[in-house]
Protein backbone atom coordinates (compact mmCIF):
# COMPACT_ATOMS: atom_id res chain seq x y z
CA UNK A 1 0.00 0.00 0.00
CA UNK A 2 1.41 3.39 -1.03
CA UNK A 3 2.43 5.68 1.80
CA UNK A 4 0.43 8.89 1.96
CA UNK A 5 3.16 11.43 2.67
CA UNK A 6 1.67 14.70 3.89
CA UNK A 7 4.92 16.48 4.84
CA UNK A 8 8.69 16.12 4.73
CA UNK A 9 11.34 17.69 6.94
CA UNK A 10 14.72 17.12 5.36
CA UNK A 11 14.69 13.42 4.57
CA UNK A 12 12.12 12.66 7.25
CA UNK A 13 8.67 11.77 5.90
CA UNK A 14 5.50 12.38 7.88
CA UNK A 15 2.67 10.18 6.64
CA UNK A 16 -1.06 10.31 7.12
CA UNK A 17 -0.71 7.25 9.36
CA UNK A 18 1.76 9.18 11.56
CA UNK A 19 -0.78 11.97 11.91
CA UNK A 20 -3.54 9.50 12.78
CA UNK A 21 -1.36 7.93 15.46
CA UNK A 22 -0.68 11.37 16.90
CA UNK A 23 -4.42 12.02 16.96
CA UNK A 24 -5.04 8.75 18.79
CA UNK A 25 -2.50 9.68 21.47
CA UNK A 26 -3.72 13.24 21.92
CA UNK A 27 -5.26 14.05 25.34
CA UNK A 28 -8.98 13.31 25.36
CA UNK A 29 -9.87 16.95 25.98
CA UNK A 30 -7.94 17.92 22.81
CA UNK A 31 -8.72 14.97 20.52
CA UNK A 32 -12.04 16.38 19.29
CA UNK A 33 -10.46 19.77 18.71
CA UNK A 34 -7.65 18.26 16.66
CA UNK A 35 -9.91 15.98 14.62
CA UNK A 36 -11.08 18.79 12.34
CA UNK A 37 -9.44 20.14 9.17
CA UNK A 38 -7.98 23.10 11.08
CA UNK A 39 -7.05 20.95 14.04
CA UNK A 40 -5.23 18.38 11.89
CA UNK A 41 -3.39 21.21 10.14
CA UNK A 42 -2.26 22.59 13.52
CA UNK A 43 -1.20 19.16 14.74
CA UNK A 44 0.79 18.55 11.57
CA UNK A 45 2.51 21.90 12.06
CA UNK A 46 3.53 20.83 15.57
CA UNK A 47 4.85 17.51 14.25
CA UNK A 48 6.95 19.39 11.66
CA UNK A 49 8.28 21.68 14.40
CA UNK A 50 9.26 18.68 16.53
CA UNK A 51 11.11 17.10 13.62
CA UNK A 52 13.01 20.35 12.98
CA UNK A 53 14.02 20.52 16.64
CA UNK A 54 15.19 16.90 16.48
CA UNK A 55 17.29 17.42 13.34
CA UNK A 56 18.75 20.63 14.74
CA UNK A 57 19.70 18.89 17.99
CA UNK A 58 21.42 16.10 16.07
CA UNK A 59 23.38 18.58 13.94
CA UNK A 60 24.51 20.44 17.06
CA UNK A 61 25.67 17.19 18.65
CA UNK A 62 23.27 17.43 21.59
CA UNK A 63 22.69 13.69 21.35
CA UNK A 64 26.31 13.25 22.52
CA UNK A 65 25.95 15.66 25.41
CA UNK A 66 26.93 14.02 28.71
CA UNK A 67 23.79 15.18 30.52
CA UNK A 68 21.60 13.88 27.70
CA UNK A 69 23.32 10.48 27.72
CA UNK A 70 22.77 10.24 31.48
CA UNK A 71 19.08 10.95 30.97
CA UNK A 72 18.93 8.31 28.24
CA UNK A 73 20.49 5.72 30.55
CA UNK A 74 18.04 6.60 33.33
CA UNK A 75 15.11 6.28 30.93
CA UNK A 76 16.46 2.97 29.60
CA UNK A 77 16.75 1.64 33.16
CA UNK A 78 13.21 2.67 34.04
CA UNK A 79 11.81 1.28 30.78
CA UNK A 80 13.63 -2.02 31.28
CA UNK A 81 12.34 -2.30 34.87
CA UNK A 82 8.78 -1.76 33.70
CA UNK A 83 9.25 -4.12 30.76
CA UNK A 84 10.61 -6.78 33.12
CA UNK A 85 7.53 -6.45 35.35
CA UNK A 86 5.18 -6.61 32.36
CA UNK A 87 7.05 -9.62 30.99
CA UNK A 88 6.81 -11.38 34.35
CA UNK A 89 3.07 -10.78 34.73
CA UNK A 90 1.87 -11.14 31.13
CA UNK A 91 1.10 -14.83 31.51
CA UNK A 92 -1.07 -14.43 34.60
CA UNK A 93 -4.71 -15.21 33.88
CA UNK A 94 -7.91 -15.90 35.80
CA UNK A 95 -10.31 -18.57 34.56
CA UNK A 96 -14.10 -18.33 34.59
CA UNK A 97 -14.14 -21.26 37.04
CA UNK A 98 -11.93 -19.33 39.48
CA UNK A 99 -14.23 -16.31 39.26
CA UNK A 100 -17.32 -18.43 39.83
CA UNK A 101 -15.68 -20.26 42.75
CA UNK A 102 -14.78 -16.98 44.47
CA UNK A 103 -18.33 -15.69 44.01
CA UNK A 104 -19.83 -18.84 45.53
CA UNK A 105 -17.37 -18.98 48.43
CA UNK A 106 -17.81 -15.31 49.45
CA UNK A 107 -21.58 -14.71 49.28
CA UNK A 108 -21.43 -12.09 52.04
CA UNK A 109 -19.45 -9.79 49.73
CA UNK A 110 -22.18 -9.69 47.10
CA UNK A 111 -25.25 -8.58 48.98
CA UNK A 112 -26.96 -5.31 48.07
CA UNK A 113 -28.15 -3.39 51.11
CA UNK A 114 -31.78 -2.77 51.94
CA UNK A 115 -33.09 -0.11 49.58
CA UNK A 116 -36.22 1.84 48.79
CA UNK A 117 -37.84 4.31 46.45
CA UNK A 118 -39.52 7.28 48.06
CA UNK A 119 -40.97 10.71 47.45
CA UNK A 120 -40.66 13.66 49.76
CA UNK A 121 -41.78 17.24 50.23
CA UNK A 122 -39.33 19.68 51.79
CA UNK A 123 -40.11 23.06 53.36
CA UNK A 124 -38.17 25.36 55.68
CA UNK A 125 -41.21 26.33 57.75
CA UNK A 126 -42.89 23.92 60.19
CA UNK A 127 -46.28 25.62 59.94
CA UNK A 128 -46.22 25.33 56.14
CA UNK A 129 -45.22 21.68 56.40
CA UNK A 130 -48.18 20.99 58.72
CA UNK A 131 -50.54 22.75 56.32
CA UNK A 132 -49.23 20.61 53.42
CA UNK A 133 -49.64 17.44 55.46
CA UNK A 134 -53.24 18.37 56.26
CA UNK A 135 -53.97 19.00 52.57
CA UNK A 136 -52.63 15.58 51.62
CA UNK A 137 -54.63 13.89 54.38
CA UNK A 138 -57.63 15.81 53.07
CA UNK A 139 -57.30 14.26 49.64
CA UNK A 140 -54.63 16.22 47.73
CA UNK A 141 -52.25 13.90 45.90
CA UNK A 142 -48.72 13.70 47.26
CA UNK A 143 -47.27 14.35 43.80
CA UNK A 144 -49.34 17.50 43.29
CA UNK A 145 -48.43 18.78 46.75
CA UNK A 146 -44.75 18.16 46.06
CA UNK A 147 -44.92 19.97 42.73
CA UNK A 148 -46.71 22.92 44.34
CA UNK A 149 -44.92 23.33 47.66
CA UNK A 150 -41.61 21.42 47.86
CA UNK A 151 -38.39 23.41 47.99
CA UNK A 152 -36.33 20.46 46.72
CA UNK A 153 -35.44 20.11 43.01
CA UNK A 154 -37.26 16.76 43.11
CA UNK A 155 -40.51 18.77 43.00
CA UNK A 156 -40.26 18.55 39.20
CA UNK A 157 -40.72 14.76 39.54
CA UNK A 158 -43.50 15.00 42.10
CA UNK A 159 -40.96 14.64 44.92
CA UNK A 160 -39.53 11.38 43.54
CA UNK A 161 -36.04 10.69 44.97
CA UNK A 162 -35.58 7.46 43.04
CA UNK A 163 -34.03 4.36 44.64
CA UNK A 164 -31.49 4.70 47.44
CA UNK A 165 -29.80 2.35 49.92
CA UNK A 166 -29.30 2.74 53.62
CA UNK A 167 -26.51 5.17 54.39
CA UNK A 168 -27.26 7.51 51.48
CA UNK A 169 -29.56 9.94 53.33
CA UNK A 170 -29.13 11.96 56.53
CA UNK A 171 -29.86 9.79 59.62
CA UNK A 172 -33.16 11.41 60.62
CA UNK A 173 -34.59 11.07 57.12
CA UNK A 174 -33.33 7.52 56.71
CA UNK A 175 -34.63 6.32 60.07
CA UNK A 176 -38.10 7.66 59.37
CA UNK A 177 -38.21 6.43 55.76
CA UNK A 178 -37.11 2.85 56.41
CA UNK A 179 -39.52 2.58 59.34
CA UNK A 180 -42.48 3.12 56.98
CA UNK A 181 -44.32 0.40 55.08
CA UNK A 182 -44.72 0.56 51.32
CA UNK A 183 -47.38 3.14 50.44
CA UNK A 184 -47.27 4.78 53.88
CA UNK A 185 -46.63 8.48 54.53
CA UNK A 186 -44.66 9.94 57.41
CA UNK A 187 -45.50 12.73 59.82
CA UNK A 188 -43.14 15.72 59.75
CA UNK A 189 -39.46 14.74 59.81
CA UNK A 190 -37.00 17.45 60.81
CA UNK A 191 -33.44 17.39 59.42
CA UNK A 192 -30.71 19.97 58.87
CA UNK A 193 -32.40 20.81 55.55
CA UNK A 194 -35.85 21.58 56.97
CA UNK A 195 -39.11 19.68 57.38
CA UNK A 196 -39.84 16.62 55.26
CA UNK A 197 -42.96 14.65 54.49
CA UNK A 198 -41.99 11.21 53.15
CA UNK A 199 -44.00 8.70 51.15
CA UNK A 200 -42.61 5.22 50.46
CA UNK A 201 -43.20 3.93 46.94
CA UNK A 202 -41.24 0.67 47.09
CA UNK A 203 -39.01 -1.24 49.53
CA UNK A 204 -36.46 -3.96 48.85
CA UNK A 205 -34.73 -6.09 51.46
CA UNK A 206 -31.06 -7.11 51.21
CA UNK A 207 -30.55 -8.97 47.93
CA UNK A 208 -27.78 -11.09 46.46
CA UNK A 209 -26.12 -9.35 43.53
CA UNK A 210 -26.25 -11.46 40.36
CA UNK A 211 -22.99 -13.12 39.30
CA UNK A 212 -22.96 -11.44 35.88
CA UNK A 213 -23.10 -7.99 37.54
CA UNK A 214 -19.90 -8.56 39.52
CA UNK A 215 -18.02 -11.04 37.31
CA UNK A 216 -15.74 -8.36 35.86
CA UNK A 217 -14.92 -6.90 39.29
CA UNK A 218 -14.08 -10.33 40.72
CA UNK A 219 -11.90 -11.14 37.71
CA UNK A 220 -9.92 -7.91 38.12
CA UNK A 221 -9.55 -8.51 41.87
CA UNK A 222 -8.28 -12.07 41.43
CA UNK A 223 -5.95 -11.01 38.62
CA UNK A 224 -4.36 -8.29 40.77
CA UNK A 225 -3.95 -10.73 43.64
CA UNK A 226 -2.29 -13.31 41.40
CA UNK A 227 0.01 -10.71 39.90
CA UNK A 228 0.96 -9.33 43.32
CA UNK A 229 1.67 -12.82 44.63
CA UNK A 230 3.86 -13.69 41.64
CA UNK A 231 5.69 -10.35 41.94
CA UNK A 232 6.42 -10.92 45.65
CA UNK A 233 7.53 -14.52 45.13
CA UNK A 234 9.83 -13.67 42.23
CA UNK A 235 11.43 -10.64 43.90
CA UNK A 236 11.97 -12.65 47.10
CA UNK A 237 13.90 -15.19 45.01
CA UNK A 238 16.02 -12.37 43.60
CA UNK A 239 16.98 -11.31 47.13
CA UNK A 240 18.81 -14.63 47.44
CA UNK A 241 20.56 -14.05 44.12
CA UNK A 242 21.96 -10.56 44.71
CA UNK A 243 23.91 -9.16 47.64
CA UNK A 244 21.98 -6.27 49.19
CA UNK A 245 23.25 -3.78 51.77
CA UNK A 246 21.17 -1.00 53.33
CA UNK A 247 22.47 1.89 55.43
CA UNK A 248 19.68 2.33 57.97
CA UNK A 249 21.31 5.42 59.46
CA UNK A 250 20.75 7.39 56.28
CA UNK A 251 17.03 6.63 56.45
CA UNK A 252 16.62 8.50 59.74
Amino acid sequence: MTKQIIATVGEKEITKDDLNVALQHAPKNQAMQFNTPEGRKYLLSEMVTQEMLYLDAKERGLDQNEDFLKEVETMKENLLKQYAINHLLKGVTVSDDEVREYYEQHPEQFVAQESMRARHILTNDEATAKMILDEIKGGKSFEDAAAQYSECPSRAQGGDLGHFERGKMVPEFEEAAFALETGAMSDLVKTQFGYHIIKVEEKKGPQTIAFDEVKGQIQEYLLRNKQNQLYREYTNQLKDKYEITINEELLK
